[in-house]
């Protein structure tokens, strides 16, 4: 048998609540800051260890300069040919790529710095790269075939 529910249980209910929802909603907020700084720190070119201590503020600001110092959209109402979109995204990496890879410690400087002039020199005149591979500069060797009819090549056929 169930009892009536009062109006006043739903009520007192939610007010016990609301402390635990504001909790989990903090910690969202600071979880989700803690992420923004660990992405946004390596991307300024900032060290991570010397900013273990920044206020929120300071996290939300350091994104916003990082965002307004981004190129701008893609989806600009300019509308420009295939050639001239893959010249922009390419110069865009490699900006970006310049700013990102002294900051890591992922290669030696001096690789990081030969892998950067070679990508600069690359020519992207020519557009983006085609999609068949590019043969060898020495031809194959071609497979010594038997003439036709010789008892000594196999043929399943």
């Amino acid at each position: 048998m169930r009892l009536p529910r009062r109006v006043g249980d739903a009520a007192e209910l939610r007010k016990s609540l609301k402390p635990l929802l504001e909790k989990r909603r903090r910690a969202r907020i600071n979880e989700s800051l803690s992420q923004l700084k660990g992405l946004v720190l390596p991307l300024l070119g900032a060290e991570t260890s010397r900013y273990s201590k920044l206020e929120k503020a300071d996290i939300l600001e350091m994104t916003v300069r990082f965002l307004q110092e981004q190129p701008t959209s893609p989806y600009s109402t300019s509308v420009s040919g295939p050639l001239d979109s893959y010249l922009e995204g390419y110069l865009a990496c490699l900006a970006r790529l310049a700013r990102v890879l002294p900051a890591c410690s992922i290669l030696e400087p001096a690789v990081s710095a030969r892998l950067l002039e070679h990508l600069r020199q690359r020519p992207v005149s020519g557009g983006p790269p085609s999609q068949t591979p590019t043969p060898a500069s020495a031809p194959a060797p071609s497979p010594q075939v038997p003439p036709p009819g010789s008892p000594g090549l196999w043929r399943p056929w």
